[in-house]
């Protein structure tokens, strides 16, 4: 996101007219608000339905809100340009950040197995790894998450002017404020449920875009232009390229492995759609980038002339549409970044209510008083995402694969602590504190996307050297403590 904001500061005249992006704007806070109210009316009303929806989410609106949480303002404009630069292997290695989804399956039914009453990630590393871990691991889901969301904050703000011409702050409190409202009222249910009809919308209108794209330019014309002016665009095993797709790969492992927003989906479906859900979500999201990548590559072959590179998508998409594709952009972001948004509220939110809130402060707490935290923090947390955005900062650059050296390291020791025993408590905060010392490393001395691949690796040698000199004798009863 970081490069995608930086390079659109200077964008020409706005893709869509103000007055339709207004109304379009005004159409689609209210429906997701009065959406998300009414859904957050449908449960019991307790902490536990707030949180997690009452546990019972099924496959349909699962998927959907795995699918959506993941689509970010990266996805539907970072991916054509990957495509575009790169060609074959950029488009694929942005792809692979599905596979974090898809190989989180079956942890996420060995979660629900073990902990059926369980609210967030931090619950699990506390029971299984004690309290110095905890804190470790509760330190790299705060940088990771402080970061991500005001990079989805500042992505709103520049993504919104960029394509309707609206001010950056105004196009931030606007996806912030509604994000923020439907999730404080509505809680998870009001996130799943958006989340389902916002996925619905951008698949359904990327498809359309990209049919009328090769209706227009067959796939056969585009593979012979390309061999023609770009054959190494064509090659998927350039080295460069497959260090990236690794990093790719192993970034969203970690960033899904950690963070709350996906544990939160385990602990809210049933137990009979964890695994199906994860997987379909996983490879629905894989289409997008592979769809929007491909995109990138229509305009690399067709040598269509565009005034920033990471604006292919809709300068493309108005090309073949007109007034009426520059609105499909602009639907296509808004709802990207608010499913976004409210997935990254609402789960961190629970974490703090959770794991800060009811484990450090007040044990005793009441259901009541545990969702009115929830909901509390969910303000705070919009609050402190606008203020700390407001500036439109440019120090952001290349701020995912930063985080990706921090979470890439918690990837182990999650993984073995749900299946080895042996794993302890010293060798998991020695994975995470190691793998997040020599990431950081590479990202400065070496090259940012060498981060995550070195993290994720000197965290398994330390996970697997500990358990197998120093090993643990963990139950798994234990991980049951807490209800």
């Amino acid at each position: 996101m970081a490069e995608l904001l930086t390079s659109m500061a200077a964008m020409p005249q706005p893709f869509l007219a103000p007055g339709i992006a207004w109304l379009l704007v005004v159409v689609f806070s209210v429906l997701w608000i009065v959406l998300g109210v009414w859904w957050g009316r449908q449960g019991k009303g307790d902490a536990d339905e707030f949180m997690l929806a009452g546990r019972n989410i099924g496959l349909a609106l699962s998927t959907a809100t795995l699918m959506a949480s993941w689509v970010t303002g990266n996805t539907t404009l970072l991916a054509p340009e990957f495509g575009y630069r790169n060609g074959l292997w950029g488009m694929f290695s942005y792809a692979l950040a599905g596979l974090g989804l898809i190989l989180f399956a079956p942890l996420a039914l060995r979660i629900k197995d073990l902990m059926p009453s369980a609210r967030t990630s931090g619950d699990f590393i506390r029971l299984r790894y004690g309290r110095a871990a905890w804190w470790v691991f509760m330190v790299i889901t705060a940088i990771y998450t402080l970061g991500f969301l005001i990079t989805q904050a500042m992505g709103a703000g520049i993504l919104l002017e960029a394509l309707s011409g609206f001010d950056y702050r105004l196009g931030m409190v606007v996806v912030i404020g509604v994000s923020t409202i439907y999730t404080l009222f509505g809680g998870m249910r009001a996130v799943v449920g958006t989340d389902f009809i916002q996925s619905l919308l951008i698949m359904v209108l990327l498809l359309v875009v990209a049919a009328l794209a090769y209706m227009r330019f067959p796939s056969s014309e585009v593979h012979q232009a390309l061999i023609a002016s770009h054959p190494q665009r064509l090659n998927l095993l350039l080295p460069a390229g497959l260090l990236i797709a690794w990093n790719s790969a192993l970034f969203s492992m970690g960033e899904v492995f950690h963070s709350n927003i996906w544990w939160s989906r385990v602990f809210a479906a049933r137990r009979n759609v964890v695994f199906r859900s994860f997987v379909l979500g996983g490879l629905g999201w894989m289409t997008i980038p592979i769809v929007t990548g491909s995109i990138g590559l229509l305009a690399l072959a067709s040598n269509l002339e565009v005034p920033q590179v990471n604006m292919v998508f809709p300068v493309m998409t108005a090309q073949l549409l007109g007034a009426g594709g520059a609105a499909l952009v602009f639907i296509v972001v808004f709802a990207s970044l608010t499913s976004t948004l409210d997935s990254l509220l609402a789960s961190t939110a629970d974490l703090l209510a959770e794991d800060v809130f009811l484990k450090l402060f007040k044990p005793e707490a009441s259901d009541r008083e545990l969702k009115l935290a929830t909901q509390w923090m969910v303000v705070l947390l919009g609050a402190l995402t606008l203020l700390l955005s407001w500036p439109r900062l440019d120090s952001l650059a290349s701020v995912l694969f930063f985080t990706g050296a921090l979470v890439a390291s918690t990837v182990w020791p999650v993984a073995c602590g749900l299946y080895w025993p042996s794993a302890s408590r010293v060798g998991a905060i020695a994975a995470m504190l190691a793998g997040t010392a020599s990431g950081l490393a590479a990202y400065w001395l070496i090259a940012p996307y060498c981060a995550a691949v070195l993290s994720a690796a000197v965290s398994a040698v330390v996970m697997i050297v500990s358990s197998r000199f120093w090993p643990a004798d963990f139950r798994w009863s234990q991980l049951q403590e807490q209800a």
